[in-house]
């Protein structure tokens, strides 16, 4: 198993080897790296290894934002001390999320965990994709996405599958799912309850009133105040902005 730790701190760093020794496995650690930049110079120049150990936070920013930069051809189980970044940190490769101090039982259970999806995915000797990691992740950790949505339009009930669907809209406590035709259909299910439904690489929360899916997400431009405004697909009347804080984060979710 090839792998690559991100940290910064040298005693979490040979904490995490003494760890990884300890359960028996045959590791070759291919580089120790302590910075984004250095990590983002790394993974542009080499193969990428089987596992990435990624701690969050780094004395030149925040990990996430190496994945910005490269794609990552990795899983990778994230390490730090703080829990605040664990829904974030499950929107990329992750497997795992161990907080520090990293316990052996905890990671003995992450690489367990890889290797459950190494056998399930199979190899790949370019790296492991994308797709097949997240949906073996979802196996694993019994999440699964809605797949269709049941609308009501009077005494009829029609099933809508998510490939048709573009955005979802809140409109005065209720929410509608606007498929690719434009069409408008009531579901009964909040956007925060949707939000856990939804396939996040697909959707993505621009704001209080719309989650809106990859495909219809027509044109991004700059605003006022450092905001960002979305034109979708089918076309929707009201301006639809992204707020100055999320910009940064919904760029990323794009360019992933």
């Amino acid at each position: 198993m090839k792998i690559v730790i991100v940290e910064d701190e040298p005693y979490a760093q040979q904490e995490l080897i003494r760890l990884l020794e300890r359960s028996g496995r045959e590791i070759e650690l291919l580089a120790r790296i302590d910075s984004v930049e250095e990590s983002i110079e790394w993974f542009s120049e080499n193969t990428h290894p089987d596992l990435v150990f990624l701690d969050i936070q780094l004395a030149d920013g925040l990990s996430f934002d190496i994945f910005s930069e490269i794609e990552l051809r990795s899983a990778v189980i994230f390490t730090t001390a703080y829990d605040e970044y664990a829904i974030r940190a499950f929107k990329l490769n992750s497997i795992d999320y161990l907080l520090k101090p990293i316990k052996y039982e905890d990671l003995e259970a992450a690489l367990n965990k890889y290797e459950r999806m190494k056998a399930d995915i199979g190899e790949n000797t370019d790296g492991i994709n994308e797709d097949s990691l997240r949906k073996v992740m979802e196996m694993m950790s019994g999440k699964t996405y809605k797949n269709r949505f049941l609308t009501r339009i009077g005494d009829q009930i029609k099933s809508i599958s998510i490939e048709d669907t573009a955005y979802f809209k809140a409109d005065d406590n209720i929410v509608f799912l606007v498929n690719k035709d434009g069409h408008k259909h009531i579901v009964e299910h909040t956007l925060e309850q949707l939000e856990g439904m939804l396939d996040p690489a697909r959707f993505y929360r621009l704001n209080r009133t719309f989650i809106a899916e990859i495909s219809s997400i027509k044109k991004v431009s700059k605003y006022f105040n450092s905001r960002l405004v979305v034109e979708l697909d089918p076309a929707e009347e009201e301006q639809v902005l992204v707020s100055r804080v999320k910009a940064k984060e919904f760029m990323s979710w794009l360019d992933q």
